[in-house]
């Protein structure tokens, strides 16, 4: 799983006046991420607005990004669904586009016991011959994979990692790489012997988490300078002030699909403070 990299890159979709898919403005960007910290990018993910993608837009998504991806960067394609067979249809998909692993969220909303976690990540790992990431987000599935759940889905054939977004159980778990699922526990990550993060900050700090990855005297001082980052772009839900923060810097993501909506006045002004501390807004007019 080590040639997925440390820093990955969690794309934001940019849409056009239209809110429809800007396939010029993913690729600029991915390749911009690319030059500054990306290993490489997790695509239609969370961040990425999949929810409100048709199936034909998302598996396009990934198409493009394997088509145009910059050299030696990891493509992970996100596959989850709280349908067992749309998450198998996705990953299947994906896998005979060509991703390097594909990121699987917890089925949400009909909220499965342990048993029922199981069968559906039995039945996914199925459908690829991939890496598989698991994907660990009670507050977002309203379900939660405890160590113990961890571990026996460990056993599985392609399940080799976990994005760890629940950071009150932040831990090793063997047979599993681990990845930061929240940007502020990427440092920790780090020390903690883990494989990297699937990171939303880097689409702003990029080098600096880069820098995080590999200057390890540094990094709790890199950490703690980029708290405010951190903290600014999960105002509100993710990922209205990424997009925020990316329109001010002149990259032109567009808008959000509903239920999302754009960043208010208030959230718009902290954003652009965010980026003026870290001196981030001198010359983004240019782009």
């Amino acid at each position: 799983m080590a040639s997925l990299g440390c820093t990955l890159t969690a794309i934001v979709t940019p849409f056009d006046e239209h809110l429809n898919v800007s396939e010029e403005r993913f690729v600029a960007l991915m390749h911009h991420l690319a030059e500054h910290g990306s290993d490489g990018f997790v695509v239609a993910g969370t961040t990425g607005e999949a929810p409100t993608l048709s199936d034909e837009e998302h598996l396009a998504l990934v198409e493009l990004a394997l088509r145009e991806r910059p050299p030696g960067k990891s493509i992970i394609a996100g596959t989850g669904s709280n349908d067992t067979r749309h998450a198998c249809h996705l990953t299947e998909r994906a896998t005979e586009l060509g991703v390097d692993a594909t990121l699987v969220v917890t089925p949400y909303y009909n909220r499965p016991s342990e048993r029922g976690i199981i069968r559906h990540y039995e039945e996914v790992a199925r459908a690829t011959e991939k890496p598989i990431v698991l994907y660990n987000i009670p507050a977002r599935t309203g379900t939660n994979m405890g160590p113990e759940l961890l571990r026996a889905l460990a056993q599985i054939e392609h399940v080799e990692a976990l994005k760890e977004a629940n950071s009150a159980q932040l831990q090793m778990i063997e047979g599993l790489d681990l990845y930061a699922g929240n940007d502020d526990v990427f440092a920790r990550v780090l020390d903690m012997g883990g494989a990297g993060g699937i990171l939303v900050a880097s689409h702003i700090v990029g080098d600096q988490m880069r820098q995080m990855a590999e200057q390890p005297a540094r990094r709790g001082e890199i950490d703690a300078s980029l708290r405010d980052v951190y903290e600014t772009l999960f105002l509100t839900s993710n990922p209205t002030c990424t997009k925020a923060a990316l329109n001010l810097l002149g990259f032109a993501v567009g808008g959000l699909r509903l239920p999302l909506i754009e960043a208010d006045e208030r959230e718009r002004a902290a954003v652009a403070a965010m980026l003026e501390r870290h001196g981030l807004l001198e010359g983004a007019g240019r782009r």
